[in-house]
């Protein structure tokens, strides 16, 4: 969509999108916030119109900062992300805002020296620093503004933990040399709209501007120059302008070349090495000039292959040197003629030494794991003597530093290497072994009866130094018995955690199953007649089985209770109905009890029927 704003007496073109051609250098060196070794920026940039400048983050609604990484804050909001700024550099700076309760200019900043009639491109990159997981939270939404206009909105920036670009393209009026650029939120703070900003970028954009193939491009030393052509495509410019530039530290810096100002450069340097070259574009000469102005080609190498080649190498004895299809294994200058793939006819000058094999040695200590199965085998490696030096150390192709033990080794058989500067090499296979494993035994799994009781007795092919068992059993209060003897009273796994005096662990189970079996027979004829014999109507209870008569009751025909009693010990036969009421002997028949039986586990049962009284 195109927007046109008046904006001191100059007209913007302003496109939402990126350059679509070449751009220039960042007119805007400030953009990226620049480096430090403190976390936070202590002095105010004074870039924030409206908002508040804070050194001790994170920032609250209507405050920003300056930072390298939110992660290294102590108090990093819950909700934030913890995130370093967007470039390479560890110490780079970003701008995070926490977004006022009113939509406002964040960013603002002039940039001078820009030329008339000229197409650019605004650009930030942004992120959401609300984590993705979290819900109801306002997304940013940022305004780009020329001369307190807006010209482009990025909508509302995802909650995607990424960094986002946001930018427009605009072309200068007439006159116009100078603009603000601003950013805006467009959302209220509050809850969520919090933001981070870095890499502000504005640069010259124009035509699409390479030198083609942009692949390097090889000639021999002894060859012929070799033409390189510009290709602009792309009618924004109605006055082109072309100056070539040559780098001979691979880009790091550039240089003009005098007069090379054609569609058409001639690379005649025939010397071997790497060339860098590239041209700069403008629309007319004196916006060539002006590097606020203009856009830069793609880099284009071309390398010169040397005729001479002069190689000079060392090696171990008894080690073999390949040079094309050439091997040598003695010293001596060898001469190679050798053609590349480029048709080049190179001179190869090869001055190769072989050194005797000095028979490297080394002290190797080992030292076992303590516990069966447990990574913690060291491999010490020493007084490496006869080698050629730097040397490396190698156990398993991971190196290793001398002196230094190495630790976390299973028991196993591994490689020892020692290889110096010239390929002299030396191994040897160094074992890890494991000790005898700690095991203890529980016992098979058991089911018994509730109320029976169970011993368990341990045993280890070690000493057991200590020891837990899991869950906790109530017949040992303190947790320090070993060995045993309990009632359960319910199915359960109980799991021994037992160390060996090396602190090696280990474990073993049971499961006990306990029967739900109820111990429990209530009579159903008694004669409480004095002879000593059946005078009591009471169940008949296991001990331990069941733990107590809850209740006890005795009903004549009618209902009427006849005898009633409560919490009685098991199998206490006097506590049980002699047959009277009130103290009065009651007549031979059949009356009905409920009993309530209270078990070892817990659970209470009741138990109805009739007795027949017969004396």
């Amino acid at each position: 969509m195109m927007l046109l704003a008046l904006v001191s007496g100059a007209y913007f073109t302003a496109y939402s999108q990126v350059c679509d051609g070449n751009l220039g250098d960042n007119i805007f060196t400030e953009g990226d916030f620049g480096t430090g070794s403190a976390n936070v920026l202590l002095t105010n940039p004074g870039i924030a119109p409206g908002y508040l400048y804070e050194i001790s983050p994170p920032p609250v609604d209507g405050f920003y900062t300056m930072t390298t990484n939110t992660s290294l804050w102590s108090n990093l909001y819950g909700t934030w992300l913890a995130i370093p700024d967007n470039s390479n550099d560890p110490n780079g700076y970003m701008m995070v805002v926490n977004a006022s309760f009113e939509p406002g200019l964040f960013y603002e900043q002039e940039v001078n020296d820009l030329c008339e009639n000229t197409l650019y491109e605004f650009s930030a990159d942004v992120i959401n620093l609300i984590q993705s997981g979290v819900t109801d939270h306002i997304k940013p939404n940022v305004s780009f503004l020329i001369d307190n206009v807006v010209q482009y909105s990025s909508g509302d920036i995802p909650q995607n933990e990424t960094w986002n670009t946001y930018g427009f393209t605009f072309t200068t009026g007439p006159g116009q040399t100078s603009v603000v650029l601003s950013l805006q939120n467009n959302a209220p703070g509050g809850i969520g709209n919090d933001l981070a900003l870095d890499n502000i970028t504005f640069r010259p954009c124009g035509p699409l501007a390479q030198i083609l193939p942009q692949t390097i491009e090889s000639i021999c030393e002894d060859g012929n120059p070799i033409n390189l052509n510009a290709t602009v495509s792309g009618g924004q410019y109605d006055n082109p302008a072309i100056q070539w530039q040559i780098s001979l530290d691979e880009g790091a810096t550039w240089m003009d070349i005098p007069g090379a100002n054609d569609l058409t450069y001639t690379h005649n340097i025939l010397s071997s090495g790497f060339y860098y070259y590239r041209y700069l574009l403008a629309n007319g000469s004196a916006n060539l000039s002006n590097s606020k102005c203009r856009v830069i080609s793609n880099v284009k190498i071309v390398e010169v292959v040397p005729k001479f080649w002069f190689l000079s190498d060392t090696l171990c004895s008894g080690l073999t040197y390949v040079s094309g299809n050439d091997s040598y294994t003695q010293t001596g200058i060898y001469v190679d003629s050798l053609i590349s793939s480029l048709g080049c006819d190179s001179i190869v000058t090869l001055d190769l030494t072989f050194l005797p094999d000095q028979g490297i040695t080394a002290l190797v200590e080992v030292e076992n794991p303590v516990c069966a199965g447990v990574p913690t085998g060291i491999i010490t490696v020493s007084n490496v003597n006869n080698t050629y030096d730097p040397y490396e150390i190698f156990i398993n192709e991971m190196m290793i530093s001398e002196g230094i033990p190495s630790e976390g080794y299973n028991a196993d058989s591994y490689v020892l290497t020692i290889v110096d500067q010239y390929g002299c090499f030396f191994e040897a296979p160094v074992v890890i072994t494991d000790p005898i494993e700690f095991t203890v035994d529980v016992g098979p799994d058991q089911s018994v009866p509730l109320g029976q009781a169970v011993s368990i007795d341990p045993v280890s092919n070690l000493p057991i130094d200590n020891f837990s068992w899991s869950p906790e059993v109530a017949d040992c209060p303190t947790n320090d018995c070993l060995s045993f003897n309990f009632v359960p009273t319910m199915s359960n796994t109980y799991v021994l955690s037992a160390f060996s005096e090396f602190g090696c662990l280990a474990v073993d189970s049971l499961f006990i199953q306990v029967e739900d079996l109820r111990q429990v027979f209530v009579p159903n004829l008694f004669s409480p007649n004095g002879d000593g014999t059946n005078d009591y109507f009471f169940p008949q209870v296991g001990v331990p089985n069941v733990t107590a008569i809850e209740r006890l009751q005795v009903f004549n025909r009618w209902g009427g209770v006849v005898y009633e009693a409560s919490s009685i010990l098991p199998n206490d036969e006097l506590s049980g109905w002699d047959g009277t009421f009130k103290g009065e002997a009651l007549d031979n028949g059949v009356y009905v009890y409920v009993v309530e039986v209270l078990f070892l586990d817990g659970v209470i049962r009741q138990y109805s029927g009739s007795i027949t009284l017969m004396r």
